[in-house]
């Protein structure tokens, strides 16, 4: 037993202990705080509540307050997922009438996607933040990375996606480009807006696996591995709470998971509350109707701070967020080394026509009919009328004034020359139009829709080969409205039919930037070909496709089904609006992930992509590490034509923890190769994201046993197998 004197002599020792390690573990934290912590430290004691909340919500339609007093600039913001928007009114949508403001349209986040290059996908980020600099903007309003759940979704073409992984890989580099220019990119729509209908008051509903696992790594991969600095919240409510006062989303995950730092904003007209989205995580409220004065982060959050509803702690770290990004853009501190950026360069046009040249997708190509010989060829008739419409100021938010745009007739009569004549007809009219205020309208008809068929007839009877344009415009594909079905509209399938039946040499382009339905043209049609909304360059790049000068090799980054009701948010009846909560039923099973549970067959699938020449896959093997899995193999062009080929790396899990799908896309590479060559790849995959996100101990498990790991050109054109054991 210790006598009093020794157990005093202890504590004493014990208290010197604690006292010590407590200044020295204070002084670390002291010395952790950096220059630039202690510079917005020192503004934000400075600063009066009035000129605090000044920061925290618009002052114009796209520019927050700044503070004069202390040197504090306007954060100016711009749409752009695809280039620099127009100018706009200050205190409305209107055009502010610049002549100047004209920019370069690049193809939109699906064609992006459809790439699966990762080079290009960094190097359209890069123009465009040149190009937001350059015209003067601080945030652009993009990349935005919400999942493709349905075929209806009206913005599906600003995403990028399906698959998680895919999303996440594109977005990174996307990210990177663009913020290289002292621009702060914004990804959206934070989380869960993967339908435009009803999208202000539409509450979802899913496990928190799935939320984990499909809907949330491509902001995860923006915040962490993109450095993105700024988010933006979702019109839409998650599990009652809307998206712009969601604790679970803005603090729990996006904060305290993910560790970001940046601004989080909402979407035009997004916010609900002061008290709420204030102590949620919200920092700038942007696009509320009313004076700017009344803003629910203006007025009322002062009100709500001197009520004490909302501690001025919470506001000063909403200025320390926006502070961050302005020292992270060089909007204060470096700013002599400010970007200045470039505007409509050559450099830019470069960049959209080799994103454009490697998204097109050949998906059917029978009788090797492409690339056309021009030996033999002396006529083309061209129907269609997206092969003559620009589609650059289509689709609200994300139109631009392009500077210029080639059509596809352009660029077929360009790469044509004086050798082959074109006939050009309409074939089919366009009899709609899109107007945000009030969706999409049928319009009375100009021509009579017998007389435009019979002239098809006509000039494909008296051409070598004959081209249709087909597909959708941005009164089909745009914010605010999603599509009423998969059909193409108009009256392109009676056209595509009667042009085929006589003439065999019949090439279809469908220029979308989500799925139709093929059932009415697939077996007619010997060609097909997909072009996606693709920039100021997109007709030069089908015009090279088509020719031969360019070997597509796009592949799609979603699936294509052969009818609505196979996809599994309308299989199951989860699609809907305002009416009821919707239930995100299918879970995990997204895409190609439901099609291979249920075992359909797609139209299209997943990851499919022709090319005109052909690549052979061999010599597999796979090794693993405790941290990853080293799969090697060799590819081979054992065609007479130089081309690339993007290899996809799947897993096929145990399944017998928790329900996993066939097939989960886990890697890729896109590798070009010449005639006769191969190449070895090498495709590393983290063991983290073969993990599934157990519930019950709310973290990400590893499910021991065997998988396979299954190499191939699609989803559904698998040519390697290997089997491994995680133990």
């Amino acid at each position: 037993m210790q006598s009093p004197l020794i157990r005093k002599k202890t504590l004493f020792l014990l208290l010197v202990f604690v006292v010590l390690f407590s200044t020295v573990f204070a002084g670390g934290n002291k010395h952790k705080e950096s220059a630039l912590d202690k510079k917005i430290n020192a503004l934000i004691s400075q600063m009066t509540l009035q000129e605090k909340v000044n920061l925290l919500h618009g002052n114009t339609m796209f520019t927050n307050g700044g503070c004069e007093r202390l040197g504090i600039p306007q954060l100016k913001l711009s749409d752009g997922p695809h280039g620099v928007r127009e100018e706009i009114s200050l205190t409305s949508f209107r055009s502010a009438g610049w002549t100047t403001d004209s920019a370069s349209y690049f193809p939109t986040e699906t064609a992006v996607a459809a790439t699966w290059n990762r080079t290009l996908a960094y190097k359209q980020g890069e123009a465009l933040g040149a190009e937001f600099r350059a015209r003067k903007k601080d945030i652009m309003l993009g990349p935005g990375v919400n999942i493709i759940r349905t075929p209806l979704g009206g913005r599906n073409f600003e995403y990028l996606s399906e698959d998680p992984l895919l999303v996440s890989e594109m977005v990174v580099p996307y990210i990177q480009g663009a913020q290289t220019n002292d621009v702060a990119a914004c990804v959206k729509h934070f989380a869960l807006n993967n339908q435009e209908l009803d999208r202000g008051i539409v509450d979802v509903y899913l496990s928190e696996r799935a939320l984990r696992e499909i809907y949330l790594p491509g902001f995860k991969a923006a915040v962490q591995q993109g450095k993105v600095l700024t988010v933006m919240s979702s019109y839409n409510k998650l599990r009652g709470d809307w998206c712009g006062e969601n604790r679970h989303l803005l603090t729990n995950i996006l904060r305290n998971e993910w560790g970001f730092k940046g601004l989080v904003m909402s979407d035009w007209g997004g916010t609900h509350s002061t008290v709420k989205a204030a102590n949620a995580g919200l920092d700038l409220e942007m696009g509320t109707r009313g004076p700017f004065s009344e803003f629910y982060f203006a007025n009322p959050l002062i009100k709500a701070v001197e009520t004490g509803e909302v501690s001025e702690n919470v506001v000063d770290d909403k200025v320390r967020n926006i502070l961050r990004v302005l020292y992270g853009t060089k909007l204060m501190g470096d700013t002599l080394n400010r970007t200045p950026g470039e505007f409509v360069t050559p450099a830019h046009s470069k960049v959209a026509y080799d994103v454009a040249k490697e998204s097109i997708v050949l998906l059917k190509n029978e009788k090797n009919t492409l690339p056309l010989k021009r030996d033999s060829i002396k006529t083309i008739a061209v129907f269609g009328d997206n092969a003559t419409r620009k589609h650059s100021e289509g689709g609200f938010s994300s139109g631009v004034k392009s500077k210029y745009e080639i059509t596809p007739l352009e660029g077929i009569k360009s790469r044509a020359g004086d050798d082959i004549k074109i006939n050009y007809s309409l074939g089919y009219e366009k009899v709609t139009s899109h107007t945000n205020d009030d969706g999409t309208r049928v319009l009375v008809p100009k021509y009579d829709a017998d007389s435009l068929l019979r002239a098809a007839v006509k000039i494909a009877l008296q051409s070598d080969v004959a081209i249709i344009f087909a597909g959708l415009n941005h009164d089909f594909d745009t914010e605010s409205y999603d599509k009423k079905d998969m059909n193409l509209p108009y009256t392109q399938e009676d056209l595509i039919n009667v042009v085929a039946k006589v003439n065999p040499n019949t090439i279809v382009v469908i220029t979308a930037g989500s799925p139709i339905d093929f059932r009415k043209i697939e077996k007619t049609t010997p060609v097909i070909v997909w072009s996606w909304f693709n920039g100021m360059e997109g007709g030069n790049a089908i015009a090279d496709v088509i020719f031969g000068n360019v070997n597509p090799s796009g592949k799609m980054p979603f699936t294509l089904p052969e009818s609505l009701e196979q996809s599994p948010a309308h299989a199951l009846g989860n699609y809907h609006g305002k009416e009821k909560p919707l239930l995100y039923e299918e879970d995990i099973l997204v895409g190609y992930r439901w099609f291979d549970a249920k075992g359909l067959k797609p139209a299209f699938p997943f990851g499919h992509g022709l090319s005109y020449t052909t690549f052979t896959y061999s010599d597999v093997k796979v090794r693993q590490n405790k941290k990853e899995v080293k799969v090697t193999f060799t590819i081979q062009n054992t065609g007479n034509k130089a081309g690339a080929e993007v290899a996809q790396v799947y897993i096929s899990a145990p399944g017998k923890e928790a329900l996993r799908p066939p097939l989960e896309l886990k890697g890729f590479e896109k590798i070009n190769l010449e005639p006769g060559k191969e190449a070895k790849v090498e495709i590393k995959i983290n063991k983290d994201d073969m993990k599934w996100y157990n519930e019950a101990i709310k973290d990400w498990q590893l499910e021991k046993g065997k998988y396979r790991i299954e190499i191939g050109a699609s989803s559904r054109d698998i040519r390697l197998k290997k089997e491994i054991e995680i133990k």
